[in-house]
């Protein structure tokens, strides 16, 4: 905890807030490093907690390349390939390679991956867009339906449940989270109470499961919802009051991908060895944080009466404790 309490300024101000708004105190350590807690994670260095991503040095920086799914690895040999360097191993291959180049031809293959500090202060945390007719709501009146996955969306929707909402976690028959295959007490610990629904999303179950909704949270292009029927203006024009959160890595209008460590790093929200290169900074740490803006921003917003599309970008909630750090962390 205490390589990371120098970047935390911003996160207490905004815990804060939420337990103004909602009455829910926010403890910071435990929803910070609850998942590196139960799972006995402990600091790698350049190889993530979770053990899916690395730090590589490149021709002119560093870069994060996270290989957390199976296609992740089956696309390796068409980014070594894309490098120049066909059969060789990665953490050679990259070494003759710009930092930028390596992350833009990962992102090419579908692989989440940036240099190191590309993202810093390029844009807000969370930048909010209004559709709809704003309308007052306590938020223990509310029906959440929680479209996410892993840990950013769901730590929303878990804040929000504990401010008394409704929540339904809602899963894809072909595609469960991610998540249930990880550390089942930290799953269970993001999920509890919250109601469960399994749909078929090419059946038209998932628009009529989104239209009983009061807010929403998601994290997936906003393209792929549209083929599923839902769209995000629609809902919000539909009742008056609605929020929509869509949590993506880099912001609704940038198609790049990413996951909580790769994320933190496009920030520059990492620690440094004795050499002053960068290392990782916790577990993830970029999820953890965007969960907690992202909840703050829906309670803001219902606050004030709702009616608004919140995009929330992992790489600029991260990016915003970087940028406050008053000791190198």
């Amino acid at each position: 905890m205490a390589e990371i309490e120098p970047c935390l300024g911003p996160l207490v101000a905004l815990t804060d807030d939420f337990n103004r708004l909602t009455g829910v105190p926010v403890d910071l350590p435990v929803t910070l490093f609850r998942r590196a807690e139960l799972a006995g994670f402990e600091p790698r260095g350049r190889i993530s907690a979770g053990g899916s991503c690395r730090l590589l040095p490149t021709a002119d920086g560093w870069a994060a390349i996270n290989l957390a799914r199976p296609d992740d690895h089956a696309s390796l040999p068409a980014l070594l390939a894309l490098l120049g360097a066909p059969g060789a191993d990665l953490g050679t291959a990259v070494l003759c390679a710009p930092a930028t180049e390596l992350a833009r031809e990962a992102q090419r293959l579908g692989i989440a991956a940036a240099a190191h500090e590309e993202a810093g202060g390029s844009r807000a945390p969370v930048r909010a867009e209004r559709h709809g007719e704003p309308r007052r709501r306590d938020v223990a009146e509310l029906r959440v339906v929680d479209l996410s996955a892993l840990w950013a969306g769901p730590l929303c929707a878990r804040l929000l449940g504990l401010a008394g909402a409704h929540v339904t976690k809602v899963e894809s028959t072909g595609r469960p989270d991610g998540a249930r295959f990880g550390v089942p007490a930290f799953y269970r610990w993001l999920h509890d109470g919250h109601e469960s629904l399994v749909l078929d999303f090419t059946s038209g179950a998932l628009a009529e499961a989104v239209s009983e909704a009061d807010v929403v949270i998601e994290a997936s292009r906003p393209r792929a919802l549209r083929r599923l029927g839902v769209y995000a203006e629609e809902f919000l024009a539909a009742r008056p009051g609605r929020v929509w959160v869509g949590i993506t890595g880099y912001g609704r209008d940038d198609d790049r991908i990413a996951f909580g460590d790769d994320a933190a790093v496009a920030a520059g929200l990492t620690g440094r060895d004795a050499y002053g290169d960068p290392v990782f900074l916790g577990d993830a740490t970029a999820d953890p944080v965007t969960g907690l803006y992202a909840a703050h921003a829906v309670a803001r917003s219902l606050a004030s009466g709702g009616g608004e599309l919140l995009s929330v970008s992992m790489a600029a909630c991260a990016g915003a404790l970087a940028a406050s750090r008053t000791a190198p962390c």
